[in-house]
């Protein structure tokens, strides 16, 4: 008889728990079980996101768990996200659309309205795979997010689903988080939670003991395993910019990225970051662009703002200082419409309404509209007399006229990005430009000639899943757990 494995959530002590890893791992767990298995997140804020097949928008963990699963991500795996593009205002998505913008008091009021689609998607998956595994996000503990709750402990009060609690000790405080945010639940919350799960613990885990047997006699919760670092575990992150990598002693390309702050879908570089033959430095406020091979402008979600932020840290004179050296530039998305001529948003569909001035690299003028384009999309890249085959997603608003040369020829026959008349500047609306190593081969050509390690980046992305799911095996007690 085959074995029922119940719906189950994961919550956090904070945010960048592990809640997205632990959930990604116990997915890939059940799948390799056997067991129809989907991820689920009610509701996600993060400017990492992903394209499903039917052309929704959905937060990118979800769509890293679905790959855990074995399956195609959907939009009812996390139908509602949320994408900030100020400190007090938003995008909201739901079920895969955008709907409209709202400010932090007016969709807290909305979450009334937003459970309804929450359940809706969920009864959705439950009804389609056999178990569901659940993230919350940030803590349930916040005292002020509680009324009208769809995240964390609201949800899973109305779906009726138990409930586990992660923490990283890495962070410091592990017992005083676990113990803090069980005591600030409800006396019913209490109640769903299962126990506590110990995340990236380093060293001999007796020396715990004392600590773990504290925490079960004080609260009455099982401490159900003990995670250990995973050094080089390498995962899209949900929203933290990640910049561990290793490098060999002969680095062959230096590549700098300046972190705008609504920088989205920064997992564009996990490629480069990951090789081996690439040194890859994000910049930040107050830094210096500094001597480089390559500068690539990521996306952003307030073009217009994180351009004005650009210039406000030099970095338009550092850009300008690096052509002149000979150095390269690559937009993506947003910063490809940084380097055009113009950027119009008539309808202030990122802010006030407006025209700003672009870097004018490009011969390209773009004007923001209130539809969004979000696609996969598959062609070639014609660069330095290279053509490969590439493959990626857009997400962005906003139309842009080319008037110069267009190094992508995609499967439709349409032509799209831009390349400068000097050769040295490219941009184009493809995220996920560098995952394929014949891309990034011919990139690195186009930069500086140098020959780089050959590594399956899709590979490593399995590998890491493989992982997680071997330390869950052998550190957690699965069988309580889905008891």
């Amino acid at each position: 008889m085959k074995v029922v494995i119940p719906s189950l959530m994961v919550q956090g002590t904070t945010s960048d728990a592990g809640k997205s890893v632990l959930v990604a791992g116990l997915c890939r767990v059940l799948a390799r079980k056997g067991i129809k298995v989907a991820p689920f997140k009610p509701q996600n804020m993060a400017l990492n996101s992903a394209v499903t097949k039917d052309g929704g928008e959905i937060g990118r963990a979800q769509a890293v768990q679905a790959q855990a699963c074995n399956i195609e991500p959907t939009v009812h795996m996390n139908p509602v996200l949320i994408k900030p593009n100020s400190d007090t205002g938003a995008q909201i998505i739901l079920q895969g659309k955008a709907i409209s913008n709202m400010d932090a008091v007016g969709f807290h009021d909305y979450k009334k309205i937003a459970m309804t689609t929450v359940l809706d998607s969920f009864a959705h998956l439950t009804r389609e795979f056999e178990s569901v595994m659940i993230e919350g996000a940030g803590s349930p503990a916040e005292i002020n997010l509680r009324d009208n709750d769809i995240a964390n402990m609201g949800f899973a009060e109305e779906a009726d689903v138990p409930v586990i609690i992660v923490a990283d000790i890495d962070r410091g405080g592990v017992f005083a988080h676990l113990y803090g945010t069980l005591a600030l639940l409800s006396k019913s919350e209490q109640d769903r939670v299962k126990g506590f799960v110990i995340n990236r613990f380093r060293g001999d885990v007796s020396l715990l003991q004392s600590g773990l047997d504290w925490l079960e006699e004080k609260t009455g919760k099982p401490v159900l395993g003990v995670l250990p670092y995973l050094h080089g575990l390498n995962l899209e992150a949900e929203d933290a910019i990640t910049d561990r990598q290793t490098l060999t002693n002969d680095v062959k390309l230096n590549v700098v990225v300046p972190v705008f702050p609504r920088i989205s879908n920064h997992t564009d570089f996990d490629a480069l970051r990951l090789n081996p033959d690439i040194n890859l430095r994000y910049i930040g406020k107050g830094e210096a662009l500094g001597r480089s091979d390559l500068i690539v402008l990521p996306g952003s979600k307030s073009v217009r703002d994180d351009l004005d932020y650009l210039r406000r840290q030099g970095w338009d004179k550092d850009i300008q200082r690096h052509i002149r050296l000979g150095g390269k530039v690559i937009g993506i998305c947003g910063g490809y419409q940084m380097l055009g001529k113009f950027i119009k948003d008539p309808l202030g569909v990122e802010g006030a309404p407006g025209t700003s001035q672009g870097l004018g690299l490009l011969d390209i003028e773009t004007v923001l509209t209130d539809s969004k384009r979000l696609t996969h999309t598959e062609g070639e890249l014609h660069l330095n007399n290279h053509c490969v085959k590439v493959k990626g997603y857009e997400i962005h608003v906003g139309q842009s006229e080319v008037k110069g040369t267009q190094p992508l020829k995609l499967a439709s026959g349409e032509l799209e990005g831009a390349i400068s008349h000097c050769g040295h500047i490219m941009g184009t609306y493809l995220h996920g430009l560098f995952d394929e190593i014949e891309v990034l081969t011919a990139v690195t050509q186009w930069v500086n000639g140098a020959q780089i390690k050959q590594q399956d980046f899709a590979a490593l992305k399995e590998q890491g899943l493989n992982r997680i799911a071997d330390a869950i095996e052998q550190h957690i007690n699965l069988d309580f757990m889905f008891k």
